[in-house]
């Protein structure tokens, strides 16, 4: 970002207008090297309050959840309004994310924009009414019809690592569903999200209301979208422990929640895999954005004869990946988001050698980047799954290698998790990967390097990673009610 960024203040947008927070400002760091970049709109209760309310009453009280029409129409503006300003957008998720600028090609950026389109296609084509046909109920003949209707007002809380694709994933299906929303993002993240609000604001025609927007630096300001009686769906990414406190403050009005959560997913290789193949794209994955997402497979399990074999393997093309500067395009791991997340890596390397493990390569701060949030990619070896670096959700690029003795213990490994969210299986013998994947109890599955993202294909957990889809046919639906009318015939 450069120096004449560092003046940016920016708004709300609160019933269809950038207004300025309660709370005044907060200041917004570099993670690269962690110096200010600028000022966000710090919101309060109050701006909260008043962004609810307004959400309400665009959907009580205007066209927007029956005019599918115009709900494709301002999905289709978004989209290309978005693709308009994409250069700032790009700048703003190099400077204030961290990410490689070589990701705001795919998942960071271009990507969740053009996601969007999926969306206002699904409201375009979608089936809103099924008719169940004529039955006699009790002797009375009915006609029964299914409705599918928005939920109401939505609560979205998303979180720092990509916040694009996770806001546009709950942006864009739920206002193609008809709802209305309020989007709480990340307080480290404040200006992708008020950036795609101005957007909305200058140049769609999205009526007031319908989005809102609302940075601040309070984690805890979210809360209120949980427990408000106004707000009928809660949508939360972000670790299972907060995911926890979302559900119980739901649970007070009764409201459904969506919930994508942690994950500490393996990465299963077969005694039958290209060993060195399989280690490469394991290495790579954790490197990619210094290994801050959710789904990433942190745990290599690898047949024990081979064990060396793929701990070197990993740690030769950890060595060679570039780290540093996110706005160099060859750069694949940048920063983590803040110095508190930096230390908290660093705490999971410390105990990895207290629990007996040692570093293949990696285990600390670049010692060329002395500014900045960075970690070393790292490989760690020595450790079985009752470790709690082979437990715990690090989000840092932190590899752990572990033994298995033939696929009915690479399976109990893998499984040996509170979370449940990605997987990769490889092996050269197809019946032999199916079994393997058909008893992996994860939601999503990569299969010798099979591409499980895309904005038509469902995503989420099993177990302690969440409750629900997001993307997808699945997805979309998540934001939908469903009404059964019987009429007498």
């Amino acid at each position: 970002m450069t120096a004449s960024a560092s003046t940016k203040v920016t708004e709300l947008l609160i019933d269809g207008e950038l207004v300025g927070a309660g709370g005044g400002t907060f200041t917004t760091i570099n993670p690269a090297t962690e110096e200010p970049l600028g000022e966000a709109a710090d919101a309060d209760a109050t701006d909260m309050d008043r962004a609810i309310a307004a959400a309400r009453v665009a959907f009580d009280s205007s066209d927007w959840s029956r005019d599918a029409a115009l709900r494709v129409h301002c999905l289709h503006q978004l989209r290309n309004a978005l693709n308009d300003e994409i250069e700032t957008l790009r700048e703003i998720t190099v400077a204030e994310v961290g990410a490689p600028v070589v990701l705001t090609q795919s998942a960071q950026l271009q990507g969740p924009v053009d996601d969007l389109a999926f969306a206002a296609d699904t409201a375009q084509n979608y089936d809103w009414t099924t008719d169940l046909g004529v039955a006699s109920p009790l002797g009375i003949k009915t006609k029964r019809t299914i409705v599918r209707e928005p939920f109401g007002v939505v609560g979205a809380i998303t979180p720092w690592n990509f916040p694009h694709q996770i806001n546009f994933a709950k942006l864009g299906p739920a206002l193609a569903a008809g709802n209305t929303i309020v989007l709480k993002p990340a307080p480290d993240t404040p200006w992708c999200a008020a950036e795609v609000g101005r957007v909305i604001a200058e140049k769609t025609d999205i009526p007031p209301g319908v989005v809102n927007i609302v940075t601040s630096s309070e984690h805890r300001l979210g809360a209120q979208l949980s427990v408000d009686p106004r707000v009928d769906l809660v949508s939360f990414t972000g670790s299972t422990a907060t995911g926890r406190a979302v559900m119980a403050a739901a649970s007070q009005t009764i409201k459904k929640v969506f919930l994508e959560l942690g994950g500490k997913s393996a990465f299963i290789v077969l005694d039958d895999a290209d060993l060195a193949s399989a280690c490469a794209v394991a290495a790579f994955t954790v490197a990619t954005h210094a290994g801050q997402g959710c789904a990433i497979t942190t745990r290599l399990v690898v047949p024990r004869e081979r064990y060396d074999e793929a701990v070197s393997a990993a740690a030769g093309t950890m060595a060679h990946i570039p780290v540093g500067d996110p706005t160099n395009p060859a750069t694949i791991c940048g920063p983590l988001i803040s110095a508190k997340q930096r230390d908290r890596v660093q705490g999971y390397l410390d105990l990895a050698v207290a629990e007996g493990g040692s570093f293949a390569c990696g285990g600390g701060r670049p010692a060329n980047l002395p500014a900045g949030y960075f970690i070393e990619p790292t490989v760690i070896s020595g450790l079985t799954n009752d470790a709690r670096v082979a437990r715990e959700e690090i989000f840092g690029p932190v590899l752990v290698v572990l033994a298995h003795d033939g696929d009915a213990d690479a399976l109990r490994i893998a499984n040996d998790s509170p979370y449940g969210l990605s997987g990769t299986v490889f092996g050269s013998d197809p019946e032999r990967v199916d079994r393997v994947v058909s008893r992996l109890r994860t939601g999503t599955i990569n299969v010798n390097g099979g591409v499980w993202y895309s904005g038509d294909a469902p995503f989420g957990g099993y177990k302690q990673s969440g409750v629900g889809r997001e993307m997808g046919l699945a997805g979309f639906e998540e934001y939908l009610e469903t009404k059964l009318v019987a009429e007498a015939n």
